[in-house]
């Protein structure tokens, strides 16, 4: 009997890092045979070429993509979108995959979903139901409509699925999988880690640290590099060693990354920033674990730090609506409000861990689910009256 062959679409760092105890549990199972395709800005020097670590790790990559117009404006997004369906098309003809595995809300992931449901490839989707700003959200909701089989994180993530018009059969809440290894991890760094990875002050390892990463707000264009001045004037004021890890590809980005190059080069008394392109899955989770507060608005910073009850101060818009532990604190991006924020966080310390996402058991269920369940052509929507 053949093996099932799933493929997994790899788009950005945080995409891998969540995705990589899935990959190794179909790696290792019997009955599957796994498939990668890495594309976005896992190809991408400026970004960290993530592509690298992947093969670092011990897993073959089947393709590559190069999808990403270059620009980071709201045009480029949408074009990046168009073209990648072509070039996913063509990828999944010549790997001829039994099934496509996505996860979450990005827009290359849309564009597989796209390709693969055009194709009567079946899709999974890790991640769906959830609600969160941005364009991200109705990106999500989409890939929920081409899927055929769904791994919701969360309890109200499944309901909110079905509600949907998917059906209950379908749906398999199991948790994210990047709890599966985030609790038994240490928070042990190298002693290299700051010369060796990023730009700026030769933090100590052993000392407190922030971690931050802002993305910028799609349907707030324009608005990023204020955000940006905001939270860059209140941790200046607290003046605590900084990891700044890089923004995404999203429109916008470019604008963050202008503000914090130009923050670091000309601007005195700036030793509390170190600035990072990209960290192996492991060196950010241990980072976030380790962190003595994550700020900015990254959904990281929501689902992987309950896991490890780091406390957070989630900025702005981005991820409005999310299901949060009680390590997170909403703020609105003003330079008093994150900085208080930060402080009363800091004098609050760390939190327990929360089973909110999940108990650290998803990625061998995932796998498991994916061996046994029967493909299916036409989905139908999933009629609810109550």
């Amino acid at each position: 009997m053949s093996k099932r062959k799933i493929c997994v679409i790899l788009v950005d760092r945080a995409n891998y890092g969540r995705m990589w105890p899935v990959m190794k549990a179909i790696k290792n199972h019997p009955d599957l045979e796994l498939q990668i395709v890495c594309t976005g800005t896992m190809l991408l020097e400026r970004f960290g070429e993530a592509v690298n670590i992947v093969e670092k790790d011990g897993f073959d990559v089947s393709g590559r993509i190069y999808m990403e117009l270059e620009g980071s404006v709201p045009v480029t997004m949408a074009k990046s979108v168009g073209f990648a369906i072509i070039e996913f098309a063509s990828e999944f003809q010549r790997l001829d995959p039994d099934m496509v595995l996505l996860i979450g809300d990005r827009y290359e992931a849309l564009a597989a979903a796209t390709a693969a449901a055009y194709q009567n490839i079946n899709i999974a989707h890790i991640q769906g139901g959830e609600v969160s700003g941005s364009i991200d959200e109705c990106a999500r909701h989409a890939i929920t409509k081409f899927s055929h089989f769904h791994f919701p994180s969360t309890k109200r993530a499944a309901e909110y699925l079905i509600r949907m018009g998917e059906a209950p059969e379908t749906v398999f809440c199991v948790g994210c999988p990047v709890g599966d290894y985030i609790e038994s991890l240490d928070t042990d760094l190298p002693q290299d880690f700051f010369t060796k990875y990023g730009v700026g002050a030769p933090l100590d390892v052993e000392k407190p640290f922030f971690l931050v990463i802002f993305h910028p707000v799609t349907t707030e264009y324009g608005q990023e590099l204020k955000a940006a001045d905001e939270i860059i004037g209140g941790l200046q004021d607290l003046n605590h060693p900084t990891i700044w890890l890089w923004p995404n590809i999203d429109a916008g980005s470019d604008h963050i990354s202008k503000c914090l190059r130009t923050y670091r080069e000309l601007t005195p008394g700036n030793e509390w920033l170190h600035l990072i392109k990209n960290l192996p899955p492991e060196l950010f989770q241990k980072a976030l674990k380790k962190a003595t507060c994550a700020v900015g608005n990254s959904s990281s910073f929501i689902r992987d730090s309950s896991f490890s009850g780091t406390p957070v101060v989630l900025v702005g818009d981005r991820q409005e609506g999310r299901d949060v532990a009680e390590n997170v604190t909403f703020v609105a991006c003003d330079k008093e409000k994150i900085k208080n924020a930060v402080e009363q966080q800091l004098a609050h310390g760390r939190y327990a861990s929360s089973d909110l996402y999940g108990d650290g058991s998803a990625s061998g269920q995932i796998a498991d689910i994916l061996s046994k369940v029967k493909p299916y052509a036409q989905k139908r929507l999933h009629y609810i009256f109550d």
